[in-house]
């Protein structure tokens, strides 16, 4: 099966759908993303703008959902070609990884400390603080309980 998903004027995915793999197929036998998005078309109006994606992330670096944001050539990215569906940003000062399709807090502070084994029998975990990262980045992560 194909898989393809709507994208509005945002960037922000809509809807995903799948069709079968007959509908996205050339006179060859070659599967042709733009011939999938003809048929979304066809299925849901000629306005929409349709782009494919993989279930096994074999494509644009994560399945698409609902809300997701479509990047494509985002120059902030360090890279020459951006052709992904990625979360939402959770953090104003989070950055994408370079050939990742995943969010990541800044250096510094990086990566959330790792738990000590009392911490996690307590079940305390660390969540980000925007806030607090606007203040002093080395407080930014925060051991709750």
């Amino acid at each position: 099966m194909a898989h393809f998903a709507k994208i509005n004027d945002e960037n922000i995915v809509e809807r995903v759908i799948v069709i079968n793999n007959v509908d996205v197929l050339n006179s060859s036998g070659d599967e042709e993303e733009g011939i999938g998005v003809a048929f979304c078309r066809e299925l849901y109006g000629q306005n929409g703008r349709w782009k494919q994606t993989s279930y096994n992330k074999n494509i644009r670096g994560n399945y698409a959902g609902i809300g997701m944001t479509y990047m494509e050539r985002v120059e902030t990215l360090g890279v020459a070609s951006t052709d992904i569906f990625i979360y939402q940003k959770p953090f104003e000062s989070w950055v994408v990884g370079i050939n990742t399709a995943q969010w990541y807090a800044p250096s510094p502070p990086g990566p959330a400390p790792a738990l000590t084994d009392a911490e996690i029998a307590a079940r305390k975990s660390y969540v980000w603080n925007e806030s607090n990262y606007n203040a002093d980045p080395a407080t930014a992560w925060v051991l709750t309980s």
